[in-house]
């Protein structure tokens, strides 16, 4: 998660940047290019995981869903939003993204909500107000 955290921060600073300099106006067909250029390396990859997979025709839909369809949304509003929000507001903000993920977990696939979840949410929110408000 660390990685993924570090990933997902350059790849936004490199895009507010991109956008803030001009070269990015679309970011739907920039997102869309990122994409593209991974589908080599997934399909590599699903290759060698095929002998352990175990697929069901639902399961490879969700999968498309969620990495193509609401991965792909999501970050083509994220950088429509980028470059409104100043590099500390939106770093912070990404911070919300878990307790969205758990919420939506609660609302859609009647996950429990558990003390502990409500806590950490808590916490991530009220870290996420301090900073605005402090910047504020």
């Amino acid at each position: 998660m660390l990685g993924a955290g570090v990933a997902w921060g350059a790849y936004s600073l490199r895009g507010r940047r991109k956008q803030t300099h001009g070269s990015a106006n679309n970011p739907t067909a920039v997102t869309a290019g990122n994409f593209a250029r991974t589908v080599p390396m997934a399909l590599v990859l699903s290759a060698v995981a095929l002998p352990q997979a175990h697929l069901s025709s639902s399961g490879v839909l969700y999968a498309v869903a969620s990495g193509a369809l609401t991965s792909g949304v999501g970050y083509a509003v994220w950088y429509r939003v980028l470059p409104t929000l100043q590099a500390t507001h939106a770093a912070t903000v990404q911070l919300s993204v878990p307790v969205i993920a758990a919420l939506g977990g609660i609302v859609l696939l009647g996950e429990a909500a558990t003390w502990p979840m409500a806590l950490s949410a808590c916490a991530i929110m009220g870290g996420i107000g301090l900073v605005i408000w402090n910047k504020a």
